[in-house]
């Protein structure tokens, strides 16, 4: 792969720092935002040598994001590749929820998406080139109980980046979305491999190996919905 820049908007240490690691080991320039992005100094040491930005955004705000791109632009070139992996969920019955936090989910969830995307767009655009991946989840098709405040932001993402996908895809960018159907691999889950069996939690890193195959799909052949699951997860 040519020297490309990646902006991946929601870093946190699993996948989002999966995917850090992944463009920089493709030699990619890496700008990773986080609200506490300056809390993963950790990723510096798979930094081969200058790649890796860290940089404090919050994804709800024109102005940051719009920064984070004058950033890239400013230490590499526009983006090629985009990835939206922001999100928070607070589990609880519709009954209960208190407004004020319900939009709090769907402001990161879905607003961000929103501002990420359009701020792509804009970006790669003039250059006719590019990819933007946005991350849902098993609620972006399924509303369950006590996950209302995860399901309609994933379910508003899903719609948006089908709206790019069909926007952008005649001006040469690639719009996919990728379905996270079941846990990822952290500290938080170790244990359940235990019960479960090998390999039945997502490994961050073959997630981070799937989005930059999309990346790097011919335009003859993209994907735009691909969902990833462990052999033990019924579907």
């Amino acid at each position: 792969m040519e020297t490309q820049t990646a902006l991946i908007v929601g870093v946190g240490p699993g996948l989002g720092a999966a995917l850090a690691r992944k463009c920089m080991a493709e030699g990619m320039t890496v700008i990773a935002a986080a609200r506490h992005a300056t809390q993963l100094e950790l990723l510096r040491e798979a930094d081969p040598g200058g790649l890796l930005h860290l940089r404090d955004a919050d994804a709800t705000s024109v102005d940051d994001v719009d920064a984070l791109f004058d950033d890239a632009e400013r230490l590499a070139a526009t983006p090629d590749l985009v990835v939206f992996n922001a999100g928070t969920f607070e589990p609880g019955e519709v009954a209960g929820i208190e407004p004020q936090d319900f939009e709090r989910c769907w402001r990161v969830g879905c607003l961000g998406g929103f501002i990420v995307g359009r701020a792509a767009a804009r970006r790669m655009k003039p250059c006719g080139r590019g990819s933007i991946l946005f991350t849902g989840a098993t609620a972006s098709l399924r509303g369950s109980a006590r996950f209302a405040n995860l399901a309609v932001p994933k379910f508003g993402l899903r719609a948006l980046a089908q709206s790019l996908a069909r926007e952008l895809g005649p001006e040469g960018i690639h719009v996919a979305h990728v379905i996270i159907d079941g846990q990822i691999r952290s500290q938080k889950y170790e244990h359940l491999l235990d019960e479960r069996g090998p390999d039945s939690l997502l490994e961050p890193d073959a997630i981070a190996e799937a989005y930059l195959n999309l990346h790097r799909q011919h335009r003859s052949a993209w994907t735009f919905e691909l969902d990833l699951r462990p052999w033990s997860e019924k579907f």
